[in-house]
């Protein structure tokens, strides 16, 4: 089978022209070649191995570009990179690979086009075409991947208890392609995962995280999470989401399966949001309720204090996986510590006091918290599903009302500290933060609006309560 007329884009023939004046062969591998015959969005990366230098093969292809781009070499790797029309194109020599047990880090030798796709981690990732004159376009097969392909298969090219004991991240790496694919692991590949489940404690946290994030950010993560949790992966690197899978009876009552409820909560979440941030806040929105859990008679299954417990425990698994500490870190924890408020508002008569702490509290992510609880609503009780739904769009009409009227999202007081101090002839003091907070609960709770007078009207009376005196000059 020959693709010549896809390989369209001038980059190929730039290619095939310096592979010829270097006197080596060169193909086009990996993830283009698949999505190419897939017919899936192509991702703007492009890998090509060259039998013999890959670095000498991207400084030749510079050179013959009209505007020479910058060729990133990375000597200890072998390889080199260069940008051609907003497409990264990475350059490496034919190479097999050899490991020992307690590194993902290869050995390498020179080698043919062969040797390369035998390291390859699937059958559907080991395709290559051809950029040689005398065959340009030809595909290269050799673990019959395009039948794979056919039958929606991921699977390793070589043993797989060698490939993935060799780079255990092929493990998670699997998993992904068949969540994204919509592919099955082959029986052998997927039991060598449950096998060598244990051998992905030595993959870092980024790396981990970097597949977690493309899991989540595929239209129903959960198939991935699944085979996740049966391969027993999800039990290495999130313990806390599966202690959720979890169902205990007494004197008759029940909860239910928050682990189960988790994933659909995050497959809810996924039409109406790609930020990748709030996926992880739906996947861990319940994670506090394991520890929390308890039982009484009069209440039943309680997990009084999940949320803010779940908040504390966001932060340990953002550290443990060495994901970001910053404002992504601080987001998520704090949709997992307000996923209940607009839930509790939703129940009850909503009130403009409440409204106003929750659009308060939530600042501008108000409206990423109330998506999250939207998709908590997993009840398959069509009357009561038709009902939560409604109520949230109650909430919603009231946080419009409340926040064109009172202005509360960006907070900030109507009335400065440095203007308290003008006003009573004061230092800095502890009166002055008594002040300002009185004035923060009573535009809170309704009494005064949120305007410099009615504040300023305000603050003198509650000052006489504390015996202070208006500044006579």
């Amino acid at each position: 089978m020959n693709y010549k007329s896809a390989l369209n884009n001038k980059i190929f023939e730039v290619v095939s022209q310096a592979s010829q004046e270097l006197h080596i062969e060169s193909y086009v591998i990996g993830g283009f070649v698949r999505d190419l015959i897939l017919k899936r969005d192509f991702k703007k990366d492009i890998d090509v191995v060259a039998v013999g230098s890959g670095i000498e093969l991207a400084l030749k292809v510079s050179e013959l570009l009209p505007k020479k781009p910058k060729v990133q070499v990375f000597k200890n790797y072998g390889t080199a990179m260069l940008r051609f029309e907003e497409i990264d194109i990475e350059f490496v020599g034919g190479r097999k690979e050899s490991y020992h047990f307690e590194s993902r880090n290869p050995v390498v030798e020179n080698g043919t086009l062969e040797d390369d796709q035998n390291r390859r981690d699937f059958t559907i990732n080991a395709l290559a075409l051809s950029l040689n004159k005398d065959n340009f376009g030809a595909l290269s097969d050799p673990f019959n991947g395009l039948e794979d392909m056919k039958n929606k298969i991921i699977k390793t090219p070589l043993d797989p208890d060698i490939t993935f004991s060799d780079d255990p991240l092929r493990m998670l790496r699997a998993i992904r392609f068949a969540n994204q694919l919509g592919f099955e692991i082959e029986k052998n590949s997927l039991q060598s995962i449950t096998k060598n489940a244990d051998r992905i404690n030595i993959i870092s946290g980024e790396r981990i995280v970097d597949e977690l994030n493309k899991i989540l950010s595929t239209d129903k993560p959960s198939i991935g999470f699944l085979l996740l949790y049966k391969t027993g992966i999800l039990d290495i690197i999130l313990p806390e989401l599966t202690a959720l899978n979890q169902v205990e009876e007494i004197e008759g009552q029940t909860h239910k399966n928050n682990f189960y409820h988790t994933l659909e909560v995050v497959d809810n979440i996924c039409p109406n949001t790609d930020d990748v941030w709030l996926r992880w806040s739906a996947l861990l929105h319940d994670i506090g309720k394991a520890p929390t859990k308890r039982f009484n008679k009069k209440q039943g299954w309680t997990f009084h204090g999940h949320e803010f417990l779940g908040g504390k425990m966001t932060k340990k698994i953002f550290e443990r996986l060495h994901m970001p500490l910053n404002h992504k870190m601080k987001f998520v924890r704090k949709m997992v510590m307000m996923s209940s408020r607009p839930i509790v508002l939703s129940q009850d008569l909503v009130t403009d006091s409440a409204v106003r702490r929750l659009v308060f509290d939530a600042g501008e992510d108000v409206e990423s918290l109330m998506t999250l609880c939207e998709a908590d609503i997993t009840t398959k009780n069509p009357n009561k599903f038709k009902k939560y739904h409604h109520n949230f769009e109650l909430v919603r009409k009231k946080i419009v009302e409340v926040e064109e009227r009172d202005h509360v999202r960006n907070f900030q007081p109507p009335i400065s500290g440095e203007e308290i101090m003008t006003i009573f002839n004061l230092k800095p003091s502890r009166e002055i933060g008594v002040l300002k907070e009185a004035v923060k609960e009573a535009i809170l709770e309704g009494e005064i609006p949120n305007e410099h007078q009615a504040a300023y009207n305000f603050v003198l009376k509650r000052a006489e309560k504390l015996g202070l005196k208006i500044n006579a000059c």
